[in-house]
């Protein structure tokens, strides 16, 4: 846990060319768990912000959407499942555009990364696990929308709701 917390604080003041990262949603799922049988989830801490009320934010976003699944929130195990999440901003440079002013800095880009993690409890194993990387609006009036839309998109591909 604490390897990852230092992991998640260098990650936050890292910067990444631009021209090398893929923005989008990256969901997997375990193919041997039938989702529809999971009725109840509980919180376990991940890797919050550090900002209190994005930290408040993701964790209303994330319960609206298992709530829209059908799930039921219990304040602790037991449970079907525990779910976590890790959130980082970082700064991505455009390496490939031309310098901006006599100091040869290049187009900075503020990137906001949001991983959601579902495990069995018993076990540990992890059942589902949605990430989102994508350029963000730091304007606090803003961020609210924009973290229920990622949200939003990682349990759109949810295993219940991809299913024919």
């Amino acid at each position: 846990m604490t390897r990852l917390s230092i992991a998640c604080l260098v990650l936050t003041f890292a910067v990444v060319p631009i021209v090398a990262q893929k923005y989008g949603v990256t969901v997997t799922s375990d193919r041997k768990t039938d989702f529809t049988k999971i009725k109840s989830y509980s919180w376990e801490t991940g890797s919050p912000s550090f900002d209190k009320g994005v930290n408040q934010q993701i964790i209303d976003a994330v319960d609206h959407e298992l709530r829209s699944l059908g799930l039921e929130k219990r304040p602790a195990a037991p449970s079907d499942v525990m779910v976590s999440y890790a959130s980082l901003q970082r700064t991505d440079v455009d390496v490939n555009a031309k310098a901006t002013n006599k100091d040869a800095t290049r187009p900075q880009y503020p990137v906001g990364s949001l991983l959601v993690v579902m495990r069995e409890p018993a076990t540990r194993k992890e059942l589902f696990r949605g990430r989102v990387d994508k350029p963000i609006d730091l304007d606090r009036d803003k961020l609210h929308a924009a973290i229920d839309q990622v949200v939003a998109e990682i349990f759109a591909k949810y295993p219940t709701r991809t299913q024919k």
